[in-house]
């Protein structure tokens, strides 16, 4: 119940503008300031920065430049451009070449087909440079589209593409054995936004029973997740290097490590760019534990 209400009470909070205008103030004016405990920071140099550091340590990484449900096509173009930067700036730094973007950043609610177009670009310049590209999963109302999107470029051959599922979703079984059909990779993740009953299951036990199972990417902090999925992987003679865990930057770093010393492979989510406000306060509502965290941060950032 805690939980649930955690999640509605952030949801809302990364809807305001003015906290928004606030904390883009604060949040990352230090390099140790509280919102770099998740966010790589503001810039592309601050994202290659750590994932260099990532590197370093023996994990792998993908790169996230935030940002979602754009207002205008103007802007959908100009999420682009910047993420066609950004692969030009991957390319000449030397770092893995792996990237995560979502669809409605590059004009998904304005206009279907221009953000199919949008995305086709991102494709070709990923696919000229060897990249792999995850195309992540937003609320519910974009499941279907997002899939249909995916499955068109798949069609056309774009396989330098992944999707990402929700297993708190009932339908995400059945999405899972087409993605499976089509040799898709898929990036497994219990699920970050707010959904109503009837559309999302609401008890963790149903989403830790639909989030076991054969994917390639397994996206967990919770040990539980993390032990049956190399149960599983054992009894089926999967070995370690046939598929990934994910995390997010700047959570459970010992966990990360200690995966890595055990021999299995870990990559990590690195997000980054002026509109993290909203990936943050998601982050918040789904551990309350942050918080604490937070507040600390901020008494202390003064």
């Amino acid at each position: 119940m805690i939980d649930t209400v955690s999640r509605a009470f952030f949801h809302a909070i990364a809807r305001s503008h003015r906290l928004k205008h606030l904390a883009s103030r604060y949040g990352m004016r230090r390099p140790d300031s509280f919102a770099r405990r998740f966010i790589a920071g503001e810039t592309v140099e601050d994202a290659i920065a750590v994932a260099r550091a990532i590197e370093a340590d023996g994990l792998t990484q993908t790169l996230d430049l935030l940002g979602e449900s754009v207002g205008t096509m103007a802007d959908a173009d100009a999420a682009t451009r910047a993420y066609l930067t950004v692969i030009d700036r991957i390319v000449a730094s030397g770092i893995e070449r792996n990237i995560s973007l979502k669809l409605t950043q590059l004009g998904l609610t304005i206009d279907r087909a221009t953000s199919v177009d949008n995305l086709r670009r991102m494709l070709d310049a990923a696919g000229a440079h060897g990249f792999f590209v995850r195309i992540d999963m937003e609320g519910s109302r974009f499941t279907q589209v997002t899939m249909e999107v995916f499955e068109t470029m798949w069609q056309q051959g774009y396989r330098n593409a992944g999707i990402v599922l929700q297993s708190y979703l009932p339908r995400s079984m059945a999405d899972a054995n087409r993605m499976n059909e089509l040799g898709a990779r898929v990036r497994l993740v219990k699920g970050a936004y707010k959904e109503r009953k009837g559309t999302a299951f609401q008890d963790k036990r149903q989403v830790d029973a639909a989030f076991v199972g054969t994917y390639p990417a397994i996206a967990t902090h919770d040990p539980a997740m993390i032990d049956a999925t190399r149960a599983f992987a054992a009894k089926q003679g999967i070995a370690a290097d046939r598929y990934e865990l994910q995390m997010l930057y700047g959570v459970r770093r010992d966990l990360q490590a200690q995966l890595k010393a055990d021999g299995y492979r870990v990559r990590v989510y690195v997000p980054f760019g002026s509109e993290w406000f909203p990936y943050f306060m998601r982050r918040l509502g789904e551990r309350p534990a942050n918080i604490g965290f937070v507040i600390r941060a901020i008494s202390q950032d003064r």
